[in-house]
């Protein structure tokens, strides 16, 4: 498995690689969830395919009260992953390889990021958009794959691809989740054994309100249920359409139920699906 720390090793082994491409761009701090992405980009690389993936803490994504600092890094054990899972690279850039210090142009996805989390978190999605336009660049890939727990991001970047013609089919991968029903997530060790044993609670919280058959009543049986939760703060709790990420009018559309909750200092989201209904 080649390891690359620079732009200029990247593609240089990248001009070596023929037939498809797939890449898996993360932050590091590597779980279950992410190693069900390597696998499952394996499986679409097909034979002579080729797996990449990046591990890079991406500071512009980052608010200014925000955990960038203590994000955790542990590049030993999530190389071993990428190893295990199957990747043949792995990308692992400095801030200072991605970034020039006067660096003056961004990537701004102005209308699926306004609301959710890029209402919250002012500036992330830019962040977002930036680091992994500049990263299809580097890599070239043919495909991406990214996970459904972040699903406005994901719809971000599909708009970004097919607004900017980035010759890149976006993929999405399902939820990995605990046995509990907690979505997987690096932030996850940041809960304490209390938080995470009410942690699952927020899934459950979504279940219920799907089963409801009005937006509204979806969203209002969720918020009820998560605000039971000992010690939790409700960031927002908002069924959306599943493309557009405007609120749902609906249950004919398909859509998505989606919350941002936090449980002490720890912020944790998730999502599940709104299937349409008769």
């Amino acid at each position: 498995m080649k390891v690359a720390k620079s732009i200029a090793q990247l593609r240089a082994w990248r001009k070596r690689r023929l037939g498809r491409v797939v890449f898996v761009p993360t932050m590091g701090a590597l779980h279950a969830g992410h190693a069900a992405l390597v696998r499952a980009a394996r499986k679409l690389a097909g034979p002579g395919g080729t797996v990449v993936v990046s591990i890079f803490v991406n500071p512009i994504q980052f608010g200014p009260k925000e955990d960038f600092a203590s994000y955790p890094r542990p590049l030993k054990n999530d190389l071993a992953v990428c190893r295990t899972a199957g990747a043949d690279a792995v990308f692992v850039p400095s801030p200072q390889e991605m970034y020039f210090d006067d660096r003056s142009v961004f990537v701004d996805e102005s209308l699926l990021s306004a609301s959710l989390c890029g209402q919250s978190r002012p500036g992330h999605f830019r962040g977002v958009c930036t680091v992994v336009a500049k990263l299809f660049l580097i890599v070239q890939p043919t495909h991406a794959l990214f996970g459904e727990k972040d699903w406005q991001q994901l719809a971000v970047l599909r708009r970004m691809v097919r607004d900017l013609n980035f010759p890149v089919e976006v993929a999405g991968h399902p939820t990995v989740r605990e046995s509990d029903g907690l979505a997987t997530s690096s932030r996850n060790v940041y809960l304490n054994p209390s938080e995470r044993a009410l942690a699952s609670r927020i899934h459950a919280a979504l279940l219920a309100g799907a089963g409801k058959k009005s937006p509204t009543t979806v969203e209002s049986t969720a918020s009820r249920l998560i605000s039971a939760i000992p010690g939790a703060r409700i960031d927002y709790v908002e069924a959306v359409h599943a493309e557009t990420l405007q609120p749902l009018t609906s249950r004919k559309f398909p859509g998505r139920l989606a919350a941002a909750v936090f449980l002490g200092a720890t912020r944790l989201i998730d999502n599940i699906p709104l299937p349409p209904t008769p």
